[in-house]
């Protein structure tokens, strides 16, 4: 005798071994030997064998009609062998029988299981609901093949090129336009990324980024609301100092001004000036709304993003010829030791004399010409000679702390598209890159001057009891990366007790958070705490700075990102083949007159700092990827005294920066490894 029987939602039969009050034991064709509980028994039969009764009722089961099946239905519970003598004739056999099984139990929607091989049958309108889900279903699965047909014919439908972004970052996985690019690239077997570009949804790889960048990051827009920026109702005092700012030609957010007085007396006083929006913009303002969801200024080559809208910033920017609102920080020190006094804070005015532009005068003022070994033919010549003496001194001061000195090995990049002033890049820009030597005088003086304001100012604001948002570093041991916090640390990198972001409050939310908390102790003192937007322990703290690394870390990736764009951009403008390079790690190397850390063939077995020339055999601007090859080494292998400088930091942040392109589509086939695809990118 052979029994069928239900388990776990799937029929199963074989020749009954043993029978007992409450369970069989059956033997299945493959040999193994089961334990069925006799309630889960629905079928017994002599003849045929089980595999031909299921081949039989299979192919019964593929011709029940199931409206006239659901007609056929009795009201009340009914069993699959009841309905089968109705449906078929009153001597159904057990084929018959098995096939009414079958078919009732793959219809939910037209009958509800009951168990035990019971049914009832569904209500009228919940049939004609679900038959119409049905055909929901088949219409879209054949739009998903519609599309994943049109995409593997390169030519993109409409509805995938709007989600274009959604798919490939941020999918639902359920929708159809996703389920069609997947489809397409498994038919097709080829990545994503390379279907989508070959069927025309990217346009442009400039825009792919930009836009990709946008839909993270500003999914509502870029424009701003109209927005007016506040009075400052504070009768600030005019200040005796006439302060000077030094920034790139393209600033428009000119957040901070230096001065020097009494050059002479023996005493100096240097004024560290601050723009100051925090008088004006109240925290939970509609104007800090908009800059607590921005967070950061956005910057690229030839365009940015600002953190506040341009009005806005125009009313509070340190502009030349202005009395400017300012937070202002005096620190007094001996002339001639240069040993700090005293400092003080002051809410007021500052006559802005002059907005110096250092790529305007980086020839003209140089190291030479401070030091009175060249003539000094500028304005403000002998108050910029002081700050370059103190920022020498104050850099010494924090590399004994730092234990080592700050060397700075690589130059800083600019860019510049040709002809795009005031105009959103389009990609196809002629692209200049020119460097300049970090480190040099005007911008350790505008460095260290910053340094001084923001360690001096996270001291004091902790002294007055109120918390502020700082920077710390445990040490400087690779790995060990600075992180935000509420309570001051030291700052190894800086090699400062504590370090606070406060002198950019036009350009980064958490120096307007802290100028707010400065105003406080400078209006209130030592019962500042009582009257800070921001009290002790206040939770509002940590989510901004839960927010502010994330949007930064975002906003800084996309900047190394497009400028990487045009630097393989600048590559193929300038025809350029071949690149001098060092070895930095895992066949990583980097460019040595342009800022490219990319992979090159034949470098993974070569020491780091060890220089070669590359071949570049190819690039592609939508994964960033740079092809290229070692031609030769142009160092001595046999001492390292011509090595490149890499240290461990460098290398760690190199091969980071490294990654391929992640997208978080998956196009494995059901069955196969979930892994999210990829596209190399360096």
């Amino acid at each position: 005798m052979y029994a069928l029987y239900e388990d776990a939602g799937k029929f199963h039969a074989g020749r009954v071994m043993t029978e007992a009050d409450s369970s069989m034991q059956i033997e299945l064709d493959s040999g193994k030997r089961v334990k069925v509980k006799s309630a889960n028994v629905l079928l017994k039969f002599d003849k045929p064998l089980p595999a031909e009764l299921f081949a039989s009722a299979q192919t019964i089961a593929r011709e029940i009609d199931l409206d006239l099946a659901w007609e056929f239905a009795p009201e009340d519970e009914f069993g699959f062998a009841d309905l089968a003598r109705d449906y078929f004739d009153a001597k159904a056999g057990v084929d018959k029988q098995a096939a009414a099984l079958f078919r009732l139990f793959e219809a939910p929607h037209y009958f509800r299981r009951l168990g035990k091989g019971n049914f009832r049958k569904a209500p009228e309108e919940t049939v004609k609901a679900a038959l119409l889900g049905i055909e929901r279903k088949k219409a879209l699965q054949a739009q998903i093949e519609a599309w994943a047909g049109e995409l593997i014919a390169g030519q993109c439908p409409a509805p995938v090129r709007e989600q274009l972004y959604k798919i490939l970052f941020k999918p639902d996985k359920n929708a159809p336009e996703y389920k069609s690019v997947v489809k397409a690239a498994r038919h097709a077997q080829k990545p994503p990324l390379e279907l989508l570009k070959s069927a025309g949804a990217i346009d442009s790889p400039y825009q792919f980024h930009w836009r990709r960048f946008l839909f993270d990051n500003f999914p509502k827009g870029t424009a701003f609301p109209p927005l007016q920026a506040p009075p400052i109702k504070d009768e600030l005092p005019l200040s005796a100092a006439q302060a000077f700012s030094i920034d790139d030609s393209a600033t428009t957010e000119i957040d901070d001004a230096l001065s020097v007085q009494g050059l002479g007396s023996g005493t100096v006083v240097f004024g560290v000036h601050i723009a100051a929006p925090g008088l004006a913009i109240a925290a939970d303002s509609t104007l800090d709304k908009v800059a607590r969801d921005r967070l950061s200024t956005v910057y690229m080559p030839g365009w940015k993003l600002t953190m506040l809208p341009d009005e806005v910033v125009q009313a509070y920017t340190l502009t030349e010829g202005r009395d400017c609102p300012a937070v202002s920080l005096y620190v007094t020190l001996d002339e001639a030791s240069l040993a700090v006094k005293s400092s003080e804070t002051k809410l007021e005015r500052v006559r802005i004399a002059s907005n110096l532009r250092h790529d305007q005068l980086d020839a003209v003022i140089t190291e030479a010409s401070l030091l009175g070994e060249a003539a000094a033919d500028y304005a403000h010549a002998t108050e910029l000679a002081f700050a370059f003496r103190l920022a020498r001194h104050l850099k010494a001061q924090r590399e004994v702390v730092r234990g080592k000195p700050e060397n700075f090995n690589r130059p800083d990049y600019n860019f510049r598209l040709a002809g795009n002033e005031g105009r959103e890049p389009q990609g196809q820009e002629q692209v200049l890159i020119s460097t300049r030597q970090r480190g040099a005088p005007l911008d350790l003086i505008v460095a260290e001057a910053m340094i001084l304001a923001n360690s001096t100012w996270g001291g004091w604001i902790a002294e007055c009891g109120v918390p502020g948002i700082y920077r710390s570093q445990a040490s400087l041991a690779p790995g060990v990366k600075v992180r935000m916090g509420v309570k001051p640390a030291p700052h190894a990198g800086m090699g400062v007790a504590q370090y606070t972001w406060a002198t950019s409050p036009l350009r980064r939310y958490v120096d307007l958070v802290n100028q707010w908390q400065i105003i406080a102790c400078a209006r209130h003192g030592r019962t500042a705490a009582l009257a800070a937007p921001f009290k002790p322990k206040d939770a509002a703290l940590f989510s901004i700075i839960s927010a502010f690394d994330a949007a930064y870390g975002e906003y800084n990736g996309f900047q190394s990102g497009i400028e990487r764009y045009w630097t393989l951009q600048y590559l193929a403008q300038q025809g350029i083949t071949e690149l001098d390079a060092a070895v930095m790690k895992d066949g990583l190397v980097r460019a040595d007159e342009l800022p490219l850390v990319f992979r090159a063939l034949g470098a993974e077995g070569l020491p780091r700092g060890a220089r070669v020339r590359v071949r570049i055999t190819g690039s592609d601007l939508l994964t960033l990827d740079l092809h290229a090859s070692v031609a030769r080494r142009i160092d001595d292998p046999t001492t390292t005294a011509d090595d490149a400088p890499v240290d461990e930091a460098d290398a760690e942040e190199a091969a980071e920066s490294a990654g391929p392109l992640t997208l978080a589509i998956d196009v494995a086939a059901e069955g196969e490894a979930a892994e999210p695809a990829t596209d190399t990118a360096s």
